[in-house]
C-alpha cells in the first residue's frame, strides 16, 4: 500500500497525532505524552510515524494560493489572498509575514493552536532518527529509513534556507524537561547550505535509484540527487553567488549529471501525459506526493476554467498573465518578438509552440467539449472580468496544464476527488537545470544538447541549431534557457524561486515591478472585426529586501540568542534580515 494511504488506516492514528504535537516553534515536547513501546515497538509501527512525516510534505494540489500566484506567471483576482495583500504591495514585514503556500516556509507554531511549521516537521524527523538509531531494528531497515528521514529533514530545511537564508540547525530532539540549551542561533546562509548539501551527499547511496510498487512516493537516490542538484543550483545563482564563483555551477552540473546517468528516467511524449490519474508514476516523475481516495486533490475546482457548460466549475485561482503567454514561442522556435517569427498580433494564438496549447486556455480553446469564450460582448459567462468583481478570469486566460480534463470541476469544487499526483521534481526540470549549470560553468555545447531534449519533445519546436543556424551568443542562450524554464515548468511552483535566485524581480526592469497584463478581445467599432488589446490588470511592488522573507516577529521575540545576532556575512540586524 502506498505510503500516503497507510497513515489513514492504522489504529495508531491517535498516537501519531500526539507525536506530531508540539508546544511552540521551538518544538519542545515532554516525552511522557506518548508511549515509546507502542510507536517504536516494531518496524511496522515506526513506518507509520515516518509515513505521517511524508504526509506533511507541502504538496499544493489542495492549496488555494499556489506559488505561481506570487510570481509573474499568474494573477488572482481575490483581494484577500497573500499575493494581493502582501507580495504585490511590497508590504512584507516581521509583523506582516506570509507562511507560503501550504505553510511552505512557515517557521513554526506561533501558539499551541496554530498549524505546524517546518520546525515541527524537522522535530519529527529528529525524533524518528533518534529512536530508530537506538532501536534493535534490522540493519537494512535502519539504513533505508534513516536515509529517508534525513532526506525529509533536508527537504524541510531547504524551504527555510531558500526563504530566509541562514536558519538554526537543530538535529536533536529538544526536551524542556532535560535540556536548558533550547535556544539556537541562526547559522549563516552558507553554513545552512553546507548542512543540507552534506546531509544529502551522505545518504545518496543508501536508497534505490527509483521507487515502484508499494514504495511509490518514498524518497529514492534520484530524489536525493535532484534535491541536492537544485539546492546547489540555487547556491550558484546570482542571489547567493554575487561573486560568480564558477565552481558552484560546476558542482551543480556534476550532481545533476549523476541524476541523468542513473538512466531510470525519461521524458513523456508531451506535458499533457503528466497530470492525470492514468499517467501517475510515469517515467518522467522523480519525486511526487501520492494522492488517494482518502486524500484527493482539488486542482480542477481551484484552478480550472470558471464556467463549463453554464455551470461554475472552478474558483479560477490561477490566471495566466499576458507576460507568460507572450513568452511561448512560435512553432518555428522563435520568440514572438523576433521579426522572422511570423507572429500576428491580430491572430496571436496561431502557430504557437505546442506547449502553449497544452498549457493555456485562451479565447477559442476547447475544454470538456465546449469552447471557452473570454471575449467581450457575446454573453459568455467566461467573459474577461476587468473589475475583479467575480471569479471569472481577469487576464482573459485560464490554466490548462496540470488540470485533469477528465475530472468534473463542479464536483471537484465540493470534494477532493482529483487523483493526479502532485509532482515535486520531474526529469525535464533536471535537464533544464543541467543545461543552465553547464552554460554557467562554461560548457555551451552541453547546455544546447540538453536544452534541446526538452524543447523538441513531441515535435514541440525545432532544435536550437535549426532555429538559429547563424548561431547564438552565451547571453542569448541564457535568455532562452530561462524562458524555457518558465514555459516548461509553468504552474509547477518553480517560477517564484527562479526569479528570486536570478535576482530579476526588483528595479525599473524587474519582472515583479512591471504591470500585470491580460488580453481584452472586443469588437470596438461594431463591424465584426475583433481587436486584441493589451489590458493592464494590476501592478506590483517588489523591494530589494523581499529577496529574503522577514523572520516573523514572534520568532525573534521568543529567541534571545537570535536577537543578539548582528552584522556578519549576512548583514543581520538584531537577528533580522536586512531591510526589515
Amino acid at each position: 500500500m502506498r505510503i500516503h494511504n497507510i497513515i489513514k488506516t492504522v489504529c495508531l492514528a491517535g498516537s501519531l497525532a500526539l507525536l506530531s504535537a508540539c508546544e511552540d516553534w521551538l518544538e519542545i515536547e515532554p516525552k511522557d505524552r506518548f508511549g515509546d513501546t507502542t510507536v517504536w515497538g516494531s518496524e511496522e509501527n515506526a513506518d507509520m510515524f515516518l509515513n505521517d512525516i511524508y504526509n506533511q510534505l507541502p504538496h499544493l494540489n489542495n492549496e488555494t494560493q499556489n506559488l505561481d500566484q506570487y510570481s509573474d506567471n499568474s494573477y488572482v483576482g481575490a483581494e484577500w489572498m497573500n499575493a494581493r495583500t502582501t507580495i504585490y504591495t511590497g508590504a512584507l514585514s516581521p509583523t506582516s509575514w506570509i507562511p507560503g503556500p501550504w505553510d511552505m516556509w512557515k517557521w513554526g507554531r506561533q501558539n499551541n493552536d496554530d498549524a505546524k511549521g517546518q520546525y515541527e516537521r524537522i522535530r519529527s524527523c529528529n525524533l524518528f532518527i533518534t529512536k530508530v538509531t537506538e532501536s534493535d531494528f534490522s540493519a537494512d531497515y535502519k539504513k533505508e529509513r534513516l536515509a529517508e528521514a534525513r532526506f525529509l529533514r533536508a527537504w524541510f530545511y531547504h524551504y527555510l534556507w531558500m526563504a530566509y537564508g541562514g536558519v538554526p540547525i537543530i538535529t536533536e530532539v529538544l526536551d524542556n524537561n532535560v535540556s536548558t540549551d533550547i535556544f539556537y542561533p541562526r547559522e549563516t546562509a552558507q553554513k545552512t547550505f553546507e548542512f543540507i548539501d552534506k546531509e544529502l551527499d551522505e545518504i545518496k547511496d543508501d536508497l534505490p535509484p527509483r521507487r515502484s510498487g508499494s514504495d511509490l512516493g518514498r524518497a529514492s537516490k534520484g530524489a536525493i540527487l535532484t534535491l541536492k542538484g537544485w539546492v546547489e543550483l540555487f547556491h550558484a545563482s546570482e542571489l547567493r553567488n554575487p561573486g560568480k564563483d564558477k565552481k558552484r555551477w560546476e558542482a551543480a552540473a556534476a550532481t545533476l549529471k549523476d541524476v541523468i546517468d542513473l538512466q531510470v528516467y525519461r521524458l513523456q511524449p508531451t506535458i499533457l501525459d503528466l497530470w492525470t490519474e492514468a499517467t501517475n508514476n510515469n517515467d518522467e516523475v522523480i519525486f511526487d506526493f501520492q494522492m488517494s481516495k482518502q486524500n484527493g486533490g482539488r486542482r480542477e475546482g481551484l484552478f480550472g476554467p470558471v464556467f463549463v457548460k453554464g455551470v461554475q466549475s472552478s474558483w479560477g485561482n490561477m490566471q495566466p498573465t499576458q507576460e507568460l503567454v507572450d513568452d511561448y514561442c512560435m512553432a518555428n522556435g522563435l520568440p514572438i518578438t523576433d521579426p522572422a517569427s511570423g507572429y500576428d498580433k491580430n491572430n496571436p494564438y496561431k502557430n504557437r509552440e505546442k506547449r502553449f496549447y497544452q498549457s493555456i486556455l485562451y479565447d477559442g480553446s476547447m475544454w470538456q467539449g465546449e469552447e471557452i469564450i473570454t471575449r467581450v460582448g457575446v454573453g459568455s459567462p467566461n467573459e474577461i472580468d476587468t473589475s475583479s468583481d467575480s471569479d471569472v478570469t481577469n487576464t482573459g486566460y485560464y490554466t490548462r496544464k496540470t488540470i485533469d480534463e477528465s475530472v468534473n470541476g463542479a464536483d471537484n469544487l465540493q470534494m477532493s476527488n482529483g487523483m493526479a499526483n502532485y509532482i515535486f521534481f520531474r526529469y525535464a526540470d533536471v535537464l533544464l537545470m543541467y543545461a543552465e549549470a553547464s552554460l554557467e560553468a562554461g560548457d555551451k555545447p552541453t547546455a544546447v544538447e540538453y536544452l534541446d531534449m526538452v524543447r523538441t519533445r513531441g515535435g514541440n519546436m525545432p532544435s536550437i541549431d535549426d532555429t538559429y543556424p547563424q548561431g547564438i551568443t552565451e547571453n542569448q542562450l541564457r535568455e532562452i534557457i530561462r524562458r524555457d524554464r518558465r514555459i516548461e515548468l509553468a504552474f509547477e511552483d518553480k517560477r517564484w524561486w527562479d526569479i528570486l535566485r536570478w535576482k530579476i524581480c526588483d528595479g525599473e526592469n524587474g519582472v515583479m515591478n512591471k504591470p500585470i497584463g491580460g488580453m481584452k478581445i472586443e469588437d470596438t467599432n461594431g463591424d465584426g472585426v475583433w481587436e486584441y488589446n493589451y489590458h493592464e490588470v494590476g501592478k506590483r511592488t517588489f523591494l530589494p529586501r523581499m529577496y529574503y522573507q522577514p523572520l516573523p516577529q514572534y520568532v525573534i521575540d521568543k529567541n534571545p540568542v537570535i536577537r543578539e545576532q548582528n552584522g556578519g556575512e549576512d548583514g543581520w540586524v538584531n537577528g533580522q534580515n536586512p531591510g526589515y
